[in-house]
Parts: structure tokens; C-alpha cells; sequence
């Protein structure tokens, strides 16, 4: 067994020899570049495929040979959509592996395609052979050099040779022509954009179709028929739309109704009136008839354009001269009341109807009682059934003084306020000129009474005090009226100032002045407040505070009052230095005591004759005095 394995060994390696010797002279024989894949090729590719013939792996799978046919339609795509698509020859093919009928590796020149074309089934593919087209040649339409699926399958490709149309007609021949017999044509003529209608059905082709270029064949009526338009009569006047009288049955009978096929029915004497009387120019090649009644009877108008062009709201076909039809009250001005029976030519005193006033005062100057003083809107208060009377229609409300109250009582009368009809709007407005008698204030308050007073009643039940000059605050509100006003209604005369009421209150006998209320109130007299050191400018320190208001304020306190508030205009009885020192006492006295003076930070006091301290050398006298 040794021996044997020895043996087999031995072999391996001459083997292993040879193939390192083969591949050595194809080294040197310069084919290793190819790959090994190529030396183990079973043969060379087609030209289509040489450029593939070193990379297997475009056509291969290793080993799954089924997908091989992915490959292949990966690289030849309209293939692969036919299959998918299941169109085309491939796609309706029996489903079967590429290799089955194209084989590879026969060398450049090989025919991978190979197939019987008499026994082809041409249904496979998309365009199917019949009639004369089982009869042509394969070369016919699959050119030499091309691929069979690039053949073309429209007509116009291989009978545009045999196209008489030129062209005119596209390139859609299957749409006339049939596999039969390319010189056949079956076409529906309903389908075009003439269908055959009527006599035109008996017409011949040739009749119409002039030649072969059947789509310059007009379709105008007038393309055929002009002849027969110049024999009627029209010689073109009525325009080239003949299929707007005449139809396709007949031409000699017209089938045009002017009341239903035009927007203008004829009606009274238009229905006998000749079409030329308003159709004088050739139809349709004019500009479009007006249909307006002036365009004809613009010479019967005797308001003279004044009423507009619409004659058919007052005229009608019947007569002209009659005019039966018009509303007065359509107009802007209706006939209400009295104004029905007028005659017409009242207001209108010629055919130039707009020209006639349409306002009360044009016709009525003459019964304006108001002499024009209220305007000339007399329909605000009179009305058209009765000119004498208002009716209702005048509303005071509307003026700029509305009745109310008493002033709207049923026992007032207009000629309370108003003196005269001419005078209405002059009247005034204000109370005073009315109530000037009732003025009890004579006059003293002013004329504008409503302040205190309204339109319910003259009398005032409540008035507020605190709308004058002089609030009732306090015991004030208690007090009674007459008390302070004295002099009956001229309210005015009463004073304000407290003095006037309360002189005998006044302990002070005037001497801190009339102002009570800085230091009294309202709510009683004996309970009184004054901060001097906060509503003067001299805070009471010391001393000061426990004085009495008469020991500085010695003279009566008046208007304008300034008192000094310098020491020395109180002490100077008290000065020993004999104004040695000035009038600044302050700057050594303090106002707990006037004999405590300051001294170098400390208080000393202060005694007289030999005891008396020595004035300090830093504190110097008034500059206006001797030292």
C-alpha cells in the first residue's frame, strides 16, 4: 500500500510537470493575456460578441446555468421587454432557455440565429401577415444588415411609392386602403369633416374631387354651387352660407324662418316689409345689421335723439305714430295722486319730453306760501293728492330740533315757535328765546338754560351743586339754599369766600386773612389742621413750635402776604451784640433757646456782663457792620 501511494504520488507530480510546461509555452507563445478561461474556451465568439471573449462572466454564472438568460436579456434590453411584456416573437414564444436556439463559440463568422423562414410563424411577432402580404418576399421588408425587429410596419414606408395622394392625406393608409388590393379604398365619408348628406349621397367622387389631392376639395357650399347662386338671384348678396336658406335634399326650396333662426322676429309690419329694405348691402360681408329701431326710423324720431334710441318702450311694429306701449311710471318721475289726471302737455310742452321739470317747484312756485324760505323740496311735506295739506308727511324729528316731551304736548301749536310760513327756518333754536320771560335768573346764568333745565318741565327738581364753582362739601350739603343765596334766583350774588358766612366764627379776628378753608374744613368748624412745616417754607423747631400764630404773624395776613423769616425780624430786641454780628443769629443761636449759642461743636450757655462768653474768633460779623 506504501509502495502504491508512492506511485500515485509520483504520477501527481509528473502531471503537475506537464501542466506547468503547456503553460509555459503558451506563455511564451504569448496567449496567457487571453486568460485561462480562453484556453479552456470550446470555441472562438461572434464578431457581435469578440469583445466579451475575456470575461466570461458576462454570459456565465457559475454554476447556475439558468441564469444565463437574465444575462442576455440584461444586454439585449427590446428583447427583454418583448419577453416580459409577453409582445413580440420572444414574448409569445414557448418560454425557453436563449441557448436553445442561439448558440455561442462557432467562431466569428458563425450564425448564431438560425431558423426555417418559410415555416416562420409570422403571428408571433407584431405585425401579422394578410392577404397580399403572405405572398411578399421576407427581403421585401426586412432589409439586409438590420435586425428582423427593426422592419418597418406602417404603410407609407413601402407604398409611398404607390401614394397618389402625395401626402395630402398623412401617412394613415390603413385607414382607406386594405391588404386586399392597395388599389381598393373603403372610405366612411361621415367620418371626414364633410359627411354626405342628403343628394350629396347620389353625388360621384369625381364630381367634387377634382383630383386625387382630396383634402383641398372645398366644403363650401358656394365652391359647387356659385353657378346656381348667380341663376337665383343673389349674385353673392346674401354671402357664401347658403346651408342658411337652402338644405342638401333640394336647393330650389329655402328652409330659412327670420322668427326662429335669427334673434329678430318680424313682427306687425315688419312681416311684409322686403328683406332688402334693411338688408341693402351684401350679407355677411358688411358690418352685422343693427337691429336697434333708430337705425331705420332715425328720420320718424321727433324728440330728436332726445329719448334715447330704445323706440320699442313706447313704440310698437303695429304703428309708429302710436305710442301705447310707454309707462309713466317707469320713467324717473311716476304719476302718484293728482299728477295721473294732468294732461301731458301740462309738463311737457313740446316733444322734447326730457326738457319737462321734474320737480315740485317748477310747476308750483306759484302756491309757495314760504316764499322759498324752506327750499324747493316740497314733496318733504306735501304730497300729490292734496297740496293744502301736509298729510302726515312732514316729520319734525328730522329737523335740527326734535319735539319732546312738553314741547311735543297736542295743545302746543306750530305758531307758538313759528310766527309766519315764510319764517319756518329762521325760527331759532336756543331756550332763551322762547323762555325769556320765564328767566327768573334775569339773565345771570346765561341763555343756555338747558344746563340746569329739560323739556319735561320748567321747573328744576334737583340741581347739581357740584357742577359749580362752589361744591357743597360737609355741613354744606345741609344748609339750605336760601341761607347763602340771598337774592332770590340770581344765584350768582351768593360768595364764595368762607369769610362771607362765617366772619363771626372768626376768632382770629381777620388777622390770618379771609382763606378759612386752609386751616378749617366742612365738616365742622372747630375741627381745623395746618402743617406749617410742610405748607410753609418755615419749619417751626424749637421754641417755635409752642409760640402762638399772632406772636410772629402780627399784622393781618392778606393777598400776595410775605412774612420775613429771618431770625433778626423777631429777635432783634434780643440782639446784645448790637448787630456787632450781623442778622444771621442761626449761625450761633439755636431755637430751643436764644441764649444757648453753638461754640466749636458744642452748646455753651450763654451769660451777660463779665461772665459773658467771648465771641468766637472764626465767626465773623456782617460785612455791612463794625466789628
Amino acid at each position: 500500500m506504501h509502495r502504491l501511494s508512492n506511485c500515485s504520488f509520483g504520477l501527481l507530480r509528473l502531471w503537475r510537470a506537464f501542466l506547468l510546461l503547456a503553460l509555459g509555452l503558451l506563455c511564451h507563445a504569448g496567449v496567457w493575456s487571453q486568460g485561462i478561461e480562453s484556453v479552456v474556451a470550446p470555441g472562438k465568439l461572434i464578431q457581435g460578441h469578440a469583445k466579451w471573449e475575456d470575461d466570461c462572466k458576462q454570459c456565465h454564472v457559475k454554476f447556475d446555468r439558468k441564469a444565463q438568460d437574465g444575462l442576455c436579456m440584461d444586454c439585449h434590453k427590446p428583447v427583454g421587454a418583448d419577453v416580459r411584456a409577453k409582445t413580440g416573437f420572444h414574448g409569445k414564444s414557448k418560454p425557453q432557455s436563449c441557448r436553445t436556439c442561439h448558440t455561442e463559440h462557432k467562431g466569428r463568422e458563425g450564425r448564431i440565429i438560425s431558423f426555417d423562414q418559410k415555416q416562420f410563424d409570422h403571428t408571433l411577432t407584431k405585425f401579422e401577415l394578410r392577404a397580399k402580404h403572405q405572398k411578399v418576399e421576407c427581403a421585401k421588408c426586412h432589409v439586409a444588415g438590420k435586425k428582423f425587429r427593426e422592419a418597418a410596419q406602417d404603410c407609407n414606408s413601402c407604398h409611398k411609392k404607390d401614394d397618389v395622394h402625395k401626402g395630402a392625406l398623412g401617412v394613415k393608409c390603413a385607414s382607406c386602403h386594405s391588404e386586399n388590393s392597395w388599389k381598393e379604398a373603403k372610405f366612411d365619408h361621415d367620418t371626414a369633416r364633410f359627411a354626405l348628406t342628403g343628394k350629396h349621397v347620389d353625388v360621384k367622387c369625381a364630381d367634387c374631387h377634382k383630383n386625387t389631392n382630396y383634402r383641398e376639395t372645398p366644403r363650401t357650399c358656394i365652391g359647387c354651387h356659385q353657378k346656381a347662386d348667380e341663376q337665383k338671384g343673389h349674385k353673392g348678396q346674401f354671402g357664401e352660407k347658403c346651408e342658411t336658406c337652402h338644405g342638401s335634399k333640394a336647393w330650389k326650396n329655402t328652409t330659412f324662418n327670420h322668427d326662429t333662426d335669427t334673434k329678430y322676429v318680424l313682427k306687425g309690419k315688419h312681416g311684409a316689409t322686403k328683406c332688402v329694405s334693411c338688408h341693402a348691402g351684401k350679407l355677411y360681408q358688411q358690418p352685422k345689421l343693427v337691429q336697434e329701431c333708430v337705425a331705420c326710423h332715425k328720420k320718424d324720431d321727433k324728440h330728436k335723439d332726445s329719448l334715447g334710441k330704445d323706440c320699442a318702450a313706447c313704440h310698437s311694429e303695429k304703428s309708429w305714430k302710436e305710442s301705447p306701449k310707454f309707462d309713466h311710471d317707469k320713467s324717473i318721475f311716476p304719476l302718484f295722486g293728482k299728477h295721473a289726471k294732468v294732461e301731458c302737455k301740462e309738463c311737457h310742452k313740446s316733444t322734447m319730453f326730457k326738457e319737462a321739470a321734474k320737480d315740485c317747484f317748477s310747476c308750483h312756485k306759484k302756491d309757495d306760501k314760504h316764499k322759498g324760505n324752506l327750499g324747493e323740496k316740497c314733496a318733504e311735506c306735501h304730497a300729490e293728492n292734496l297740496w293744502k295739506e301736509t298729510q302726515g308727511r312732514f316729520k319734525h324729528e328730522l329737523t335740527k330740533f326734535v319735539l319732546r316731551n312738553a314741547h311735543a304736548k297736542p295743545g302746543i301749536k306750530c305758531e307758538a315757535c313759528h310766527k309766519d310760513l315764510a319764517s319756518m327756518r329762521k325760527t331759532p333754536l336756543d331756550c332763551a328765546s322762547c323762555h325769556k320771560k320765564d328767566d327768573k335768573h334775569e339773565g345771570q346764568l346765561g341763555a343756555k338754560c338747558e344746563k340746569c333745565h329739560d323739556d319735561k318741565s320748567w321747573k328744576v327738581p334737583k340741581y347739581e351743586h357740584g357742577f359749580t364753582r362752589f361744591p357743597l362739601l360737609g355741613k354744606h350739603g345741609a344748609v339750605a339754599c336760601a341761607k347763602c343765596h340771598t337774592t332770590g334766583a340770581r344765584f350768582k350774588d351768593a360768595k364764595v369766600a368762607c369769610v362771607a358766612c362765617h366772619l363771626k366764627d372768626d376768632k382770629h379776628k381777620k388777622s390770618l386773612g379771609a382763606e378759612c378753608g386752609q386751616c378749617h374744613n366742612a365738616r365742622t368748624w372747630k375741627d381745623w389742621t395746618f402743617d406749617h412745616d410742610t405748607r410753609t417754607k418755615f419749619p417751626l423747631e424749637g421754641k417755635h413750635k409752642t409760640a402762638i400764630c399772632t406772636a410772629c404773624h402780627v399784622n393781618p395776613i392778606g393777598a400776595g402776604y410775605v412774612m420775613a423769616t429771618g431770625c433778626f425780624s423777631c429777635h432783634a430786641k434780643d440782639d446784645v451784640h448790637e448787630r456787632a454780628f450781623g442778622r444771621q443769629c442761626q449761625e450761633c443761636h439755636v431755637s430751643s433757646s436764644f441764649k444757648t449759642i453753638k461754640r466749636k461743636g458744642a452748646l455753651q450757655e450763654s451769660g451777660t456782663g463779665a461772665g459773658t462768653a467771648a465771641p468766637d474768633p472764626s465767626i465773623s460779623a456782617s460785612p455791612n457792620l463794625p466789628r
